[in-house]
C-alpha cells in the first residue's frame, strides 16, 4: 500500500525512485502558460512531464523554476524510441532546450513488452553518467505490469487507471509488494479523454463529475503517488488543483463515480482506442 495516510496537499515518495513529489503531476502537451505550473509548484505539485508535445509553457516554467529550485522540481523526459542511440540523443536535446543538466526521470512510452537490449543499455548508462535519477516506463497491456514492478531497473511505472477504466485493480495493483521497495505509481488519462466530464455520457440522474473529481478517484487508491493531468488554461489548472484541497472520495463519491464509468465504458469502450499520445485528462 502507498501513502493511504497522506493527505493530497502533501508530497509523497514516488516509490523506490526515492523522488518527492506532490500528489498531481502536468503533463506538457496541451499549453497551459508558465504562471499556472508555477503556482502549482508554489501549491507542492513539481511533477512536469515534458512529454511528447514539448510546449513552451512548461518549458518557460523549467527554465525560471530550475535555477533557484533545481532540487525541488521534478522533471520528466519522455522517448518512444526503440534504438539507444536516438534515445540519448532526445534526451540530450529535451535537456539543451530546458538548460538543465540532468532529467530526474526517462519515461520510455509505451512498451507493451520488455524493452530491447540496445535501449536498456542505453537507459541505465544515461542514470549511471547522472543524466536521469530514475527510469520509468508505461505500457497498454496491463498483464506486462508484473514484470516491470519486479524488475529493479525501473523506478517508475506509468498506467492508465480511472473509473471507467479499473483494470489496474485487477492487473496491476495486486503485484505491489508492500513488504518491499515497490516501485512508484503514476496514473493518466483520469478522465477517461474528457469522457467522464462531459453530461451526454453521464447516466441519467446523476451528477457529472469534474476533472478534480477524476483525480480524486485515482489518488484515492492507495496504491497510486501521483495522478496525471493536462491543463491547457489557466483556468483548468485552477479547477485541477482543487482536488487537493478536497481529499479523498468518501465512500458514496466512489460508488457514484464507478457508477458513472461504468456507464461511460458500456457507451465508448467500442468507439475509443487507447491513444498513448495522449496526455490530457482534462
Amino acid at each position: 500500500m502507498a501513502d493511504s495516510n497522506v493527505s493530497f496537499g502533501e508530497q509523497r515518495i514516488l516509490g523506490r525512485s526515492g523522488l518527492r513529489v506532490g500528489a498531481l503531476g502536468f503533463g506538457s502537451s496541451y499549453g497551459a502558460p508558465a504562471s499556472a505550473y508555477e503556482r502549482a509548484f508554489e501549491r507542492g505539485c513539481n511533477y512536469f512531464y515534458w512529454g511528447s508535445a514539448r510546449r513552451e509553457g512548461m518549458g518557460c516554467a523549467i527554465r525560471q523554476l530550475a535555477p533557484r529550485n533545481r532540487d525541488k522540481l521534478v522533471v520528466v523526459l519522455q522517448s518512444y524510441s526503440r534504438m539507444g542511440t536516438i534515445l540519448k540523443l532526445s534526451v540530450r536535446s529535451g535537456l539543451k532546450r530546458l538548460k538543465l543538466d540532468y532529467a530526474d526521470v526517462l519515461l520510455l512510452g509505451w512498451f507493451n513488452a520488455m524493452p530491447g537490449n540496445g535501449i536498456m543499455s542505453a537507459a541505465m548508462k544515461l542514470k549511471d553518467a547522472g543524466i536521469v535519477k530514475a527510469i520509468a516506463v508505461s505500457c497498454h497491456e496491463r498483464p506486462m505490469f508484473e514484470q516491470y514492478i519486479k524488475d529493479p531497473r525501473f523506478d517508475i511505472i506509468m498506467t492508465r487507471y480511472n473509473a471507467a477504466h479499473r483494470g489496474a485493480e485487477r492487473e496491476v495493483f495486486p503485484h505491489l509488494d508492500s513488504g518491499k521497495q515497490r516501485p512508484g505509481v503514476v496514473t493518466y488519462t483520469s478522465t477517461r479523454w474528457g469522457f467522464l466530464v462531459n453530461p451526454k455520457f453521464t447516466p441519467p440522474g446523476m451528477k457529472t463529475p469534474t476533472a478534480a473529481d477524476c483525480y480524486r478517484f485515482a489518488l484515492t487508491n492507495p496504491n497510486v503517488n501521483l495522478a496525471l493531468s493536462g491543463p491547457s488554461t489557466a483556468e483548468e489548472m485552477n479547477a485541477n488543483l482543487r482536488a487537493l484541497e478536497a481529499g479523498p472520495l468518501s465512500s458514496e463519491e466512489m460508488a457514484w463515480m464507478k457508477a458513472v464509468g461504468d456507464h461511460v465504458h458500456q457507451l465508448t469502450s467500442k468507439k475509443v482506442l487507447a491513444n498513448p499520445f495522449m496526455q490530457r485528462n482534462q
